[in-house]
């Protein structure tokens, strides 16, 4: 509307404008040598009108006729920018969807019609990758990490490709390098820190970390938590060679992450050396209430040197009473106080915290319970019945980090290198084995559990049965003499058969004069009837992620010496190795 406005208003303008040069009296007389005109004032504005017209065609025409090659060279220079353009959308999405060829064939018209596109050299060292051609790919990565658009990006490939080749020390120089152009690269800083940390060099570590807090990486919690990894990392290698650091590196830590479990733990060991023992406390039960652990309840227990087990058992009570109990650390709580009741010998209360759990237990609480059996009653048979369910029960919390399973705290992951990545979690369960390989002993699992029946069968070995001699004095008819190789006699009662195959297969190991462990006998077998017995050794098969037992190592505390030497060789044997030596016999 505006437009329209200006429109008329300018026609108006140009109309009155006329107008006033038609009402303008008088003439213009031109002379130019011998010619002489004197046309009106209309007629000299409406012919210079003209004159100006005819100027501004001829300056144009002369423009575009000397403008015409550099026009022409421009529009063939953007026919091959399109044509190059199109060629890397296209091959960006060939690789996307892994087309190789295709990618290939667009990344070489890319750099036939944008050869100095930073794309186009994108895409060439990535079809390169796509194809498998390492030795192209690191060409087009260092052709641009010298430019200066693409320096960064050409770094960047390259230390994927020292990954890759397992160069540890050229991608860690590559990531220095990368850093030093732009310390706010993520990437970069990332790997610098992981590498650094990887060899130990805290120190260093703590100069990226701080790097990192003044370009924006990471925000002020972030920073407080890495640096109090970073320096209870530095504080458990300097524990046994300088103390004093080591203090002061985890006074500092425990400050900025007080949840931190190794944290706590070392600087309650601090504290408690130094005879700080409120101090201590509170730093395990600040850490405790956040992320319970053993390694807490044990710093906890052991706060006061010199302790008797049973005020070390009150300490651990303590503490477990304030985990609430809807909450996951509850367990934990229980299992420490079954551990330090064990150590106190107080084995009413240990199985009195065990009891919720025996029924779907831990491997935790199976191996406590078979400590608990063997200290409290010295039933060897029932301590081992409990360590073969620990083989086979659920996994307990570990220290995991992108599915890495480690036997103590690390500060960063093995795996990926990142920084604060393991946590007190349940790892992955394990796959079940075969069935055909499996061993089924559950029945001989609850029978071992049991309690011991009140009265038994037994049975007399088979021997030969010695000629009945007459006695002198009148007795009734003389029995008649027993031949050799008689059926066995019972006993005082007539033998009955068991009701239950295992109780059969239990009576026929505890009556056998040669071995004291009870016969293993799977479940196929029990239906049969009971053969002599012999000395066996019982196979335990173990999950995949189950690293066995050594065989140079020290043997468990549950293992009783038992056959020959070459079966105890074989029962000693641990993982897939004592799996076949066992089947192999």
């Amino acid at each position: 509307m505006l437009r329209i406005v200006l429109f008329l208003v300018l026609i108006a303008l140009a109309g009155a404008g006329a107008a006033w040069v038609a009402d303008q009296p008088g003439d213009v007389v031109l002379t130019w040598g011998g010619f002489r005109a004197s046309p009106s004032i209309p007629v000299f504005v409406l012919c210079l009108g003209i004159f100006a017209v005819l100027i501004v065609l001829l300056w144009s025409i002369l423009t575009m006729i000397w403008r015409a090659p550099g026009r022409m060279r421009r529009r063939r220079h953007e026919k091959r920018h399109a044509r190059g353009r199109h060629a890397i959308t296209h091959g960006l999405l060939a690789i996307g969807h892994g087309d190789t060829a295709l990618a290939r064939r667009h990344a070489e018209a890319a750099r036939r019609h944008a050869p100095n596109d930073p794309l186009a050299l994108l895409l060439h060292a990535q079809s390169a990758q796509l194809d498998g051609n390492r030795d192209e790919a690191q060409r087009v990565f260092r052709a641009m990490a010298e430019r200066e658009d693409t320096r960064l990006l050409g770094l960047r490939g390259l230390f994927i490709e020292a990954q890759r080749a397992d160069d540890a020390v050229g991608a860690v120089m590559i990531a220095e390098e990368a850093i030093k152009l732009s310390p706010s690269s993520t990437w970069a800083s990332h790997a610098v820190l992981g590498f650094r940390c990887a060899r130990g060099d805290w120190s260093g570590a703590l100069a990226i970390l701080d790097s990192n807090l003044s370009a924006g990486l990471i925000d002020k919690p972030a920073y407080r938590r890495q640096r109090g990894v970073l320096l209870t990392a530095r504080a458990l290698e300097l524990e046994t060679m300088d103390r004093d650091v080591a203090r002061e590196s985890v006074m500092e830590a425990v400050k900025l992450a007080p949840t931190l479990v190794p944290a706590a733990v070392l600087a309650a060991k601090f504290e408690s050396e130094a005879h700080q023992v409120r101090r201590a406390m509170k730093l395990v039960e600040a850490a405790w209430l956040a992320n319970p652990h053993p390694d807490l309840a044990d710093a906890y227990a052991h706060v006061k040197l010199g302790d008797a087990a049973r005020q070390r058992l009150q300490r651990v009570e303590t503490l477990a009473a304030k985990t609430p109990a809807d909450k996951a650390g509850h367990v934990e709580g229980q299992l420490a106080i079954a551990r330090a009741a064990i150590d106190a010998s107080e084995f009413a209360r240990a199985r009195e915290v065990l009891g919720p759990y025996v029924n779907d237990p831990t491997q935790r609480v199976a191996l406590l319970m078979a400590e608990l059996e063997r200290t409290e009653h010295g039933d060897g048979g029932r301590a081992r019945a409990w360590t073969l369910r620990a083989v086979r029960a659920r996994h307990d919390p570990a220290w995991t980090a992108d599915g890495y399973v480690s036997d103590r705290w690390r500060p960063v992951s093995p795996v990926t290198g990142r920084l604060d990545a393991f946590q007190w979690q349940t790892p992955v369960a394990s796959l079940p084995s075969d069935k055909g390989t499996t061993i089924e002993s559950s029945a001989f699992e609850e029978a071992m559990l049991a309690a011991p029946p009140p009265k038994r069968v037994t049975v007399a070995s088979e021997v030969p049965a010695e000629p009945a001699v007459a006695a002198p004095a009148p007795t009734p008819a003389p029995a008649p003499a027993a031949q050799d190789n008689a059926p066995p006699v019972a006993k005082e009662e007539p033998v009955t058969a068991p009701a239950e195959p295992v109780k059969a297969t239990l009576d026929a190991a505890e009556s056998s004069p040669v071995a004291e462990t009870p016969v293993f006998r799977t479940r196929a077998d029990l239906g049969k009837p009971a053969q002599a017995p012999i000395q066996a050794v019982i196979p335990i098969i173990r999950a995949p992620d189950d690293p066995g037992i050594d065989d140079d190592g020290p043997s468990d505390e549950f293992t009783e010496q038992i056959g020959t030497p070459r079966d105890q060789a074989k029962a000693q044997a641990g993982g897939w190795r004592g799996f076949w030596s066992r089947w192999g016999a």
